[in-house]
C-alpha cells in the first residue's frame, strides 16, 4: 500500500509540473478577444475584434484541480497521522507543499471574483518547487541534500571567495578599461563590471561584455584563472562527502529487511523446596556430586583440593 501511494504521489507531482510548464506555451493558450466594432451611420459596417491577452486552455484548469485535490488530501492525511504536528508544519518540504496548494485556491478565488493580479501569478511559480517533494521517494536526492548539508562550510567558503574575487575584478576592469583610449567601453560603472566578473569567474562567458584594451584583457585572463582555481578547491571535499553518504546508503540497502527474532530473557528460578520434580532440585548434576561425596571418605576430597 505505501508503494502504491508513493507512485500516485509522484505521478501527480509530475503531471502538475508538466501542466504548469505547458500552459505557458503559445500553442497551448487561447486568445481573449474583445468586440471593438464601431457602427457608422452608413449601413455597411465591418466587425473589428481586438486581441487583449491570452489565457491557458481550459483543460489545464481541470488538470490542476485534480492534482491539487490529491495534494490537499495528502496534506490532511499526513497532518492527521503525524505524531508531532509542529514538526510537520515547520518542515521545509511541507511548507512548500502547503503554500503551493493555497496559492492555487487563492488564484481560483480571485479569478472567480475577476480580480486577477500579476503579482499573484508570479508567486504561483512556487508550485514548481513541488519537485522537492520527490526527495521523499528518491534515495539519490536525499543523498544529494545530505551532501550539501555536510559540505555547508566548504560551500560558504566558496561563496565568500567568489564574492571577494567578483568585487575585486569588477573594480580592476572598470579602471583598466579607462587607462587607454577606448571609445567602445562597455564598463561604465563598477556594478556593471560585477556582472562581467560573475560570468567570467564561473567560466560561462556570454560575450555581451568584453575588455577591449590590453590591460583589460590581462585583468580578464587573471579573473578567469582565479575563478577556475576558486571553484575547483572545495570540489574534492564535496565529492568525498557524496561518496561517503552513497556508500552508507548502499550498505544499508543490502542489510536484511526482515527483523531477527529476539529470544526472551529467561525468568529467574523460584526459591522453594527442592525435589526431583522441581526445577533446581535433585537432577543429574546434583546426583553426580552426591555420588562423588559418598564414595570418598570425609576430609579426603578437601585434602585433594588443598594439594591442587
Amino acid at each position: 500500500m505505501p508503494l502504491v501511494i508513493s507512485i500516485v504521489s509522484v505521478f501527480f507531482i509530475v503531471i502538475s509540473i508538466l501542466s504548469f510548464c505547458l500552459k505557458t506555451h503559445p500553442e497551448m493558450r487561447v486568445p481573449v478577444l474583445r468586440n471593438a466594432t464601431n457602427l457608422p451611420l452608413e449601413s455597411n459596417s465591418s466587425w473589428n475584434l481586438e486581441k487583449q491577452k491570452t489565457q491557458p486552455h481550459e483543460a489545464f484548469f481541470y488538470i490542476e484541480c485534480a492534482c491539487n485535490a490529491w495534494f490537499t488530501f495528502e496534506i490532511i492525511i499526513r497532518l492527521i497521522v503525524a505524531p508531532n504536528k509542529f514538526y510537520f508544519l515547520k518542515a521545509p518540504v511541507n511548507i512548500i507543499d502547503i503554500v503551493a496548494t493555497l496559492s492555487f485556491y487563492l488564484d481560483f478565488l480571485l479569478t472567480k471574483l475577476k480580480q486577477e493580479s500579476d503579482i499573484l501569478e508570479f508567486f504561483s511559480i512556487i508550485r514548481i518547487l513541488r519537485l522537492f517533494k520527490l526527495t521523499r521517494h528518491s534515495a539519490g536526492l536525499k543523498i544529494l541534500i545530505h551532501t550539501f548539508k555536510a559540505s555547508a562550510k566548504e560551500l560558504s567558503l566558496l561563496i565568500f571567495f567568489l564574492v571577494l574575487g567578483i568585487v575585486i575584478f569588477a573594480a580592476l576592469i572598470f579602471y583598466a578599461e579607462r587607462i587607454e583610449y577606448n571609445p567602445t567601453n562597455d564598463f561604465h560603472s563598477i556594478p556593471v563590471g560585477l556582472w562581467w566578473a560573475i560570468v567570467t569567474m564561473t567560466t560561462v562567458g556570454y560575450g555581451d561584455m568584453a575588455p577591449k584594451t590590453y590591460v583589460g584583457m590581462f585583468v580578464g585572463a587573471l579573473c578567469a584563472l582565479a575563478g577556475v582555481l576558486t571553484i575547483a578547491l572545495p570540489v574534492p571535499v564535496i565529492v568525498s562527502n557524496f561518496a561517503l553518504f552513497y556508500s552508507h546508503t548502499q550498505a544499508r540497502s543490502k542489510l536484511p529487511k526482515k527483523r531477527r527474532r529476539v529470544l526472551p530473557v529467561e525468568a529467574p528460578r523460584p526459591k522453594g523446596p527442592k525435589g526431583p520434580g522441581v526445577p533446581g532440585g535433585v537432577g543429574p548434576a546434583n546426583r553426580r556430586m552426591n555420588a562423588i561425596k559418598h564414595n570418598h571418605p570425609p576430609g579426603s576430597l578437601d585434602a585433594k583440593m588443598a594439594r591442587i
